[in-house]
């Protein structure tokens, strides 16, 4: 089975990296409004169906802001542009327009006039869950080219590590210790309140 160089196909192998200096770099030069935001890799009908997943995956709640606020889609576009080889590239947008086919209920309807319900079915069908069959990589095993589940599930990854990897998050949200001095060993609910330490 080639799942392993299917995923590296779509810079997954990258999304694990997110705590180097390099990619907290990239990250922190994500600024400004999602409303106005133009992509520079993806085209605007991508960058629309990126900002409706990102706020699937993490719409804002009552204690936490939503990865909209945190312009996580600004950073996966700029990842992909920066980070992301030609190949992966070139994946990323053969996928991305097999998910707006699966989206759109014909070519003409226009993604803006898509509801939310729309893309959480999309993730509820292709998300790689433990009883999950990915019916692309059972039809053809041998393929190096990733599947739409394997690109969805990048996606969430690179969300959700963006996510506890920005600022706000990382300094105010988790337990956050700028220069460790003391080495706890114990139990993660009495020293952290059941969170895990910012990187």
């Amino acid at each position: 089975m080639k799942r392993r160089e299917a995923l590296k196909n779509i810079g997954l192998s990258a999304a694990f990296f997110m705590g180097t200096p390099a990619v907290l770099s990239l990250m922190q030069s994500c600024t400004g409004n999602t409303q106005t935001w133009v992509p520079e890799f993806l085209n605007e009908e991508e960058g629309l169906v990126l900002k409706n997943l990102v706020d699937v995956i993490l719409p804002k709640t009552k204690d936490l802001p939503s990865g909209l606020e945190l312009n996580i889609p600004q950073f996966i576009d700029k990842f992909m542009n920066e980070i992301f080889d030609d190949e992966s590239q070139m994946h990323t947008k053969t996928l991305f327009a097999e998910i707006i086919g699966l989206l759109k209920p014909n070519s003409e309807t226009p993604i803006d006039e898509l509801s939310q319900d729309n893309f959480t079915a999309l993730l509820d069908d292709y998300m790689l869950t433990e009883d999950f069959i990915d019916q692309d990589r059972e039809s053809d095993p041998k393929t190096t080219k990733p599947t739409k589940s394997e690109f969805l599930n990048t996606i969430k990854l690179m969300t959700i590590n963006a996510y506890r990897t920005s600022q706000l998050i990382g300094e105010t949200i988790l337990p956050y210790d700028p220069v460790p001095g003391t080495y706890f060993c114990g139990d993660l609910e009495d020293i952290t309140g059941g969170k895990s330490w910012s990187l």
